[in-house]
């Protein structure tokens, strides 16, 4: 880490603790076991009762695949750790902000697991068999410095809050829904500190600020990107319209550029100005490709209607 973001991380940390404090004011804990409907589990044939068959899944597929893809992601939580303790230390107000939001995030996996373990929503063997796999791969965002790493966590933190609520909304099932939604507030939460530590770092370091912002939304990829079959059940997923380009560019990139009002602020060198137009730009070309998709829904739509 260069001796520029030591200092900026430095600089940043009474904000840390500003909205570390707000944040604990505004989180309201909550039990992973209340949310998963115990008296729908049995026992599977280890203890004498009956394993998984696909008839016992109350799911349909693009619903088995959403809630895969999200319990997956959250299955990697400790490389998502050593990710931000190494880019923000364990020190100090960023320090206890690493280790509250690791055990907030702890929740979701737990939850998760156990809701599709109980309710026999996917093959249990199958689920293991994969979280093995993933987590043994685990996730490394490469060489990001603290502030790419910051604007990163903004965007998918509520990217992340979008899919989950919107994959309870998809699911057909009431309890799927409620917990996802509860989930999904965990991660609205995390993305608004996150946010406003980077509008903080625009105030600070505008240049250094706008050009991790600009990699960042250029580079974007979800985090369980790497995880076995994630190319196919993403095509379901956008296609049944829980995450797609147009949710990106609408409910995720554009709501958070817009709080930091990156096409009002001044003050910006040419570094800072150029990451701007590049941003600009880059954003046009999603919301063109994001308007093709959705005419060739249409168009298939309609034929086959």
């Amino acid at each position: 880490m260069t001796n520029v973001q030591t200092a900026l991380l430095h600089e940043l940390e009474p904000i840390v603790e500003q909205n570390l404090n707000r944040h604990l004011k505004a989180a309201k804990p909550w039990l992973p076991h209340d949310y998963v409907p115990w008296s729908k589990g049995r026992d599977f044939a280890f203890l004498g009762g009956e394993d998984w068959v696909p008839e016992d899944s109350p799911l349909d597929p693009v619903a088995k695949a959403a809630l895969l893809v999200n319990l997956l992601t959250e299955d990697n939580l400790p490389s998502y750790h050593r990710e931000i303790a190494t880019r923000f230390g364990r020190d100090g107000a960023w320090g206890s902000w690493v280790g509250q939001w690791t055990a907030e995030e702890g929740r979701h996996s737990i939850a998760l697991r156990d809701y599709l373990v109980v309710t026999r929503g996917i093959d249990p063997v199958n689920l293991e068999n994969m979280r093995m796999q993933h987590t043994i791969a685990g996730y490394d965002s490469g060489d990001k410095t603290p502030l790419q790493a910051l604007a990163y966590v903004s965007f998918q933190e509520l990217a992340t809050r979008v899919s989950h609520r919107n994959t309870g909304k998809a699911s057909g099932c009431p309890i799927a829904d409620q917990l996802l939604a509860r989930v999904a507030l965990d991660e609205n939460l995390h993305m608004v500190f996150y946010r406003n530590l980077m509008d903080a770092a625009l105030d600070i370091a505008p240049d250094e600020a706008m050009c991790a912002i600009r990699d960042e939304v250029l580079g974007f990829s979800m985090p369980g990107m790497n995880m076995p079959g994630f190319q196919e059940n993403a095509l379901l997923i956008a296609k049944a319209g829980i995450y797609d380009l147009r949710i990106h560019h609408d409910d995720v990139v554009q709501p958070v550029l817009r709080f930091w009002k990156v096409f009002e602020r001044d003050g910006f060198g040419p570094d800072g100005e150029q990451a701007r137009e590049q941003i600009d730009g880059f954003l046009k070309m999603v919301d063109e490709r994001a308007t093709h998709y959705e005419e060739k829904a249409k168009a298939r739509e309609s034929v086959s209607a």
